[in-house]
């Protein structure tokens, strides 16, 4: 008799197990795509300092070249806020290829960033980094940045081979 009573509990928990919405990497993919040029273009053009933090999570940290580590949002957005006020600068950088954990609430990026600054003599210098972005889907189900890191990229080969490892 218990069993009797048992089945159509098992086949309603196998129906939602079965039933599960499951996470599709090449769609979630193209959002986070997507966010992040928008957010690329948004810090290439606007230099609206709050826009540009807000895709970062309230946790963030954020790592560049020569900069100490920014961690939290007050201190990412004075970095911004201080880099937005310097003569000529200028970033741009172009995600790809993200990669989920298995439950995709996190994805890790790799990129290229351009950073145009002040060099000696005041001429503008590009300075051509590569990066690694982590990302979280938050509860909100928006995707925010959580960990940002950029190095500068190795010199071109020469005509003699390749930059000499550091």
């Amino acid at each position: 008799m218990r069993i009797a009573a048992a089945v159509p509990a098992l086949m309603i928990v196998a129906c939602l197990v079965g039933c599960a919405p499951r996470f599709d990497a090449d769609a979630e993919g193209r959002v986070l795509l997507k966010r992040d040029a928008e957010w690329a273009q948004l810090a290439a053009e606007s230099r609206d300092v709050d826009r540009v933090v807000s895709y970062w999570a309230d946790d963030a940290q954020v790592i560049e070249p020569g900069q100490p580590v920014y961690s939290g949002k007050a201190a990412i957005r004075a970095y911004v806020a201080a880099s937005y006020k310097i003569p000529g600068f200028h970033i741009h950088w172009v995600s790809e290829a993200p990669r989920f954990s298995a439950d995709g609430t996190m994805a890790y990026m790799p990129g290229t960033d351009e950073m145009t600054v002040p060099g000696p003599g005041g001429q503008p210098v590009t300075i051509h980094m590569r990066g690694i972005s982590v990302w979280r889907r938050d509860l909100d189900g928006i995707w925010r940045c959580v960990i940002d890191i950029a190095n500068e990229a190795p010199l071109a080969a020469s005509a003699s081979g390749p930059a000499p490892a550091p």
